[in-house]
């Protein structure tokens, strides 16, 4: 029962709770006034009464005494007591002599046994004061008659003595009822002045205070089912608190309204070049894919990424660099058509959406872009400057029947054109789809792989070729189900997805707490870097200070760097490479051998290892010409001042033939093989049984 209260009092309206608590003030109001009227009444009849009597006794008992001062005889005055109590209907009046009188004239037939049976009269003899008694209809008086000295002259008695008592039963029927009327009328006219007061207080409530507040949740209530911001609330009320509380909710209702049109707006839109964003774009193209499918529409998509646009950020600062691309963006949006969408991806990447476009109808209208682009004078603070891009061109349902299909092609295509020499449109032949689809599953696998922490390092030691472990290599796997996946399955497609920096990053840290947990304090540890992030400058400059911050001295730490990977950055390479060394961080030119530049590398770029190509060492002892070739890669590396490091040995001879020629450091399958690392930083196992060997006393793996 309390719960069920506790629940209606929660849900009362302010309406209701105004009536109620109107209704409450009303019946208390008129519950004091029934009280307070009973006991004025009561106390107004009994004190007018009571001085009615009183004086009408007192009249009554002059008029009987003024006879006795004439001598009047008994019977004259019962004869005008009888006129008296005709006189006054209702009104009885009775005489009882007293103990003077009696003594002088006897006692009267019958009055000594009413005397001596009424207490009131007896009270009056005894203690010689009048005695006043109020009952429901009538009031009784009883008067004693004391002896004065006017008495003396016909009474043989002592002043003072009770000479009789008059006693007076006086109606009060008819004060009542006046007295009654004037109250219950007082009652009436009250109970009116506090019902007019409770309707004007529940008038004035219900107008000024319920009904603003029902309106105020009323538009709160069209806010939350419409999300419309546009409501207000009005100003009907003249309270000044409503109004004030009306006002503030509308304003913070404008502020609202001021931030989700922001928000819209950010949600949409690129906030630096107001193009559309990459969501929203990926909302038009699904939408886009949706109609195509529904009425066999094609379309096309064109993906640009600006050329080495880097550089202009790195020369002139990221704020000239953003004034550049709200240039570009206005280039794009002019030389496209009104129905197309033009977006920002993200940096310098830029996609178009072109609706009902025939891939031979794109591919015109990218190459107009291209041009444009190109002749296009963007005017910066620092000077005129120019921009070239790269353009990824495919089409619906050539290229791909899905989003996710769409924007991978996309993507591999705008790659594409960069591979190809950059400036140019590329798309993506018949022969291309499976790669596409390779492609986009092992994207999927990778981004998933990134976002679950899935990245593992593994380690694989490298050795004096005399004995004894001089660093360990780190090397990237994914980690899935089925295992840990070499990099061999992923890198391809993550340097096809711009995802090799991230992977590289992972694997860095990851590298980086295991060398720093490691006990031998001399160790190094060898980082392979893709294109991607020997181009970021940023992060390369990065990592002196990282490494400190890890407890790891920069000197531990060795890049690994491909022919195929410093070809696109070798002015930039040689500039890291010089800005690394005030650091002491080393760095190795891996798959030495492997194609004809790499003696030019040797020559350019200030390196402390040569890794030699794993296919010339594996074969040594079988093919004298890959002896030949890594005798005389060492011989080179000696005369350059550069250590040698052997990959792929995988069998004891040629350990040893190593040795002989005076090869500096040994890796392979023999040596150890690539493992997670233990808690202690030292990979957890060793090669296979059968293939470690012990050299000069220190074991090899």
């Amino acid at each position: 029962m309390k719960s069920f209260l506790a629940r209606t009092v929660r849900t009362l309206s302010i309406g209701q709770f105004v009536f109620l608590l109107s209704m409450a003030a009303m019946a208390l109001a008129v519950g004091v006034v029934l009280v307070m009227s009973t006991v004025v009444e009561r106390r107004a009849v009994g004190d007018l009464a009571q001085e009615e009597a009183r004086q009408t006794s007192e009249l009554i008992f002059q008029s009987l005494y003024a006879a006795m001062r004439k001598g009047w005889t008994k019977d004259e005055i019962a004869d005008i007591v009888a006129r008296l109590n005709e006189s006054q209907p209702g009104t009885e009046i009775r005489v009882f002599r007293g103990t003077p009188v009696i003594a002088q004239y006897g006692d009267l037939p019958g009055e000594a046994l009413v005397r001596d049976n009424d207490p009131l009269v007896a009270e009056a003899f005894r203690t010689r004061e009048p005695v006043l008694r109020t009952g429901e209809h009538h009031i009784r008086y009883l008067y004693p008659v004391l002896v004065r000295d006017e008495c003396r002259a016909c009474h043989a008695a002592d002043i003072g003595q009770v000479n009789g008592v008059v006693d007076i039963s006086y109606p009060i029927t008819d004060l009542k009822v006046s007295v009654g009327f004037v109250i219950k009328s007082v009652i009436i006219y009250f109970t009116l002045i506090l019902s007019s007061l409770f309707l004007a207080l529940y008038f004035k409530l219900r107008v000024f205070v319920a009904q603003p507040i029902a309106r105020f949740v009323g538009v709160i209530d069209e806010i939350i089912e419409h999300t419309d911001l546009n409501r207000r609330v009005g100003q009907g009320t003249h309270l000044k608190e409503v109004k004030s509380l009306s006002d503030h909710f509308n304003r913070l209702l404008g502020t609202i309204q001021e931030y989700q049109d922001k928000l819209e707006e950010f949600s949409q839109r690129d906030p630096l070049t107001k193009l559309y964003n990459r969501r929203k774009f990926e909302d038009f193209l699904r939408m886009e894919v949706a109609r195509a499918h529904r009425h066999g529409h094609r379309f096309s998509l064109i993906m640009l990424d600006l050329d080495d646009f880097k550089s202009i950020n790195d020369t002139y600062g990221h704020p000239v660099g953003d004034l550049a691309l709200k240039e570009l963006a206005c280039v794009l949006d002019r030389r496209m058509r009104r129905t197309d969408v033009v977006a920002r991806l993200g940096g310098d990447e830029f996609a178009v959406l072109m609706p009902e476009t025939t891939p031979e109808q794109a591919h015109i209208a990218a190459e107009n872009l291209r041009r444009a682009l190109t002749e296009a004078v963007i005017r910066l603070p620092v000077g005129e400057a120019h921009a070239n891009a790269s353009f990824g061109l495919v089409s619906y349902p050539e290229n791909g029947a899905t989003v996710e299909k769409l924007t991978i092609a996309m993507d591999v295509a705008m790659y594409k054109a960069k591979r190809l020499g950059k400036n140019r449109v590329a798309t993506l032949d018949s022969g291309e789809e499976d790669a596409v689809m390779a492609v986009f599953q092992k994207g999927r696998m990778l981004q998933q792989a990134l976002a679950d922490d899935a990245v593992e390092a593994v380690f694989q030691p490298i050795h004096r070729a005399g004995g004894g472990l001089m660093a360990l290599e780190v090397l990237a796997r994914v980690r899935t189900s089925e295992g840990l996946k070499p990099a061999a399955e992923f890198i391809e497609a993550a340097d096809e997805l711009g995802l090799t920096r991230e992977i590289d990053e992972r694997v860095f840290d990851k590298g980086l707490a295991v060398l720093a947990a490691h006990a031998d304090r001399g160790l190094k540890m060898f980082f392979n870097l893709s294109g991607r992030s020997l181009a970021a400058a940023d992060w390369m400059h990065g990592v002196p200070a990282k490494a400190r911050a890890a407890g790891v001295e920069p000197e531990r730490i060795v890049f690994e760097i491909t022919e195929r990977e410093a070809l696109p950055h070798f002015d930039r390479l040689v500039k890291i490479i010089d800005a690394m060394r005030v650091h002491k961080v080393g760095f190795a030119l891996d798959d030495f051998g492997s194609g004809f530049s790499s003696f030019v590398y040797l020559k350019f770029l200030d390196v402390d290892y040569v890794k030699i190509e794993g296919s010339l060492v594996r074969h040594l002892c079988s093919d004298p010409r890959d002896r030949v070739m890594v005798r005389h890669i060492h011989s080179m590396a000696k005369e350059f001042g550069v250590a040698t490091v052997a990959e792929f040995v995988e069998d004891a001879a040629t350990l040893e033939a190593l040795r002989e020629m005076g090869i500096d450091f040994v890796q392979g399958w023999y040596i150890g093989l690539p493992e997670p690392a233990s808690v202690d930083g030292i990979p957890t196992r060793r090669p296979a049984s059968g293939t470690v060997r012990v050299v000069s006393g220190t074991t090899v793996g």
